[in-house]
């Protein structure tokens, strides 16, 4: 429901999202996309995932729609109230007959960051935690587009990352992969060349660091371009690289380290099994079909 206090209309893909009103704002202006039925309990369930995410996370984004905290609270206050029972049904209580409890909680939420001076200014998400927007849905981002690859390889760059750049057009055959990928990160003499070896030695880059000592900053990052040919050629091993990576990239940031890879693909169509158990995906600007026509 817009009103004069919401911000400017502007559809955006979640992962571009600075915080969690940003993201609330998506929902508004896309309902039935996000809340099947138009139901509140929908929305909270989200919500709760949020808020349970940035605790997993340990991260440090302020967070009012847990129950008895700042929006709860508000809420009572607001209603002249004192109840036990949660924000969602006391909303679905008072929302009046010529509205629904969605458009209520937005009208709501307005006044409450209106009226909330502990409301902090919005914070880019992609700041204060760089990298996330490559690691939150899959370790592994295909690209078409390459202005769009170099510009992501640009802002890691610009946010100290060390990316490792990996041209597979002339990889015709599996060795050439190895040759080319032990080579660039300085694999000891004794890689075996095989994909049980790769999968041994870029455990050890992902969770330990380079084996030639370069420095990594923020985080390490392959970025492929041509893969598709790669995967023309050697289609079985394209896909177990890529399912090495997304496996000890999962291992990498358990132990709070940033590991991932971009991937660009002269075929707008490829697609590719999923990868340590997780969808290889588009980037953002890039994943509906129509913005790789």
């Amino acid at each position: 429901m817009p009103t004069e206090d919401s911000p400017d209309d502007a559809f955006k893909p979640w992962q571009e999202c600075s915080d969690v009103y940003d993201f609330l704002e998506q929902i508004r202006l896309r309902p039935g996309m996000w809340l099947p039925g138009g139901s509140l309990q929908h929305l909270q369930s989200i919500l709760t995932g949020y808020g349970v995410a940035l605790a997993v996370h340990s991260c440090t984004e302020p967070f009012a729609f847990w129950p008895e905290q700042d929006f709860s609270t508000w809420l009572q206050e607001h209603y002249g109230i004192s109840s036990s029972l949660t924000w969602v049904a006391e909303i679905e209580r008072h929302t009046p007959a010529d509205s629904t409890p969605v458009d209520e909680f937005f009208r709501l939420l307005n006044a409450f960051r209106r009226d909330t001076a502990e409301v902090p200014a919005p914070q880019d998400t992609t700041t204060r935690l760089p990298g996330l927007e490559y690691m939150a849905s899959s370790f592994v981002t295909l690209f078409w587009r390459r202005h769009l690859l170099a510009t992501a390889v640009r802002q890691l760059e610009d946010r100290d990352f060390r990316v490792v750049r990996l041209a597979a057009h002339g990889w015709a055959t599996e060795e050439d992969m190895h040759r080319t990928i032990a080579s660039t990160l300085g694999f000891p003499g004794y890689y075996g060349h095989n994909l049980d070896a790769l999968n041994d030695c870029l455990g050890d880059v992902a969770c330990g660091g380079p084996y030639d000592d370069a420095a990594e900053g923020a985080g390490l990052v392959l970025s492929f371009t041509d893969y598709d040919r790669f995967a023309d050629a050697c289609p079985r091993a394209a896909q177990i690289v890529l399912d090495i990576i997304a496996d000890q990239a999962r291992r990498a940031a358990v132990l709070q380290r940033r590991f991932f890879a971009l991937v660009h693909s002269d075929n707008p169509n490829i697609q590719f099994e999923p990868v340590g158990a997780m969808p290889v995906m588009w980037n953002s600007k890039e994943w509906l079909d129509a913005n790789r026509r």
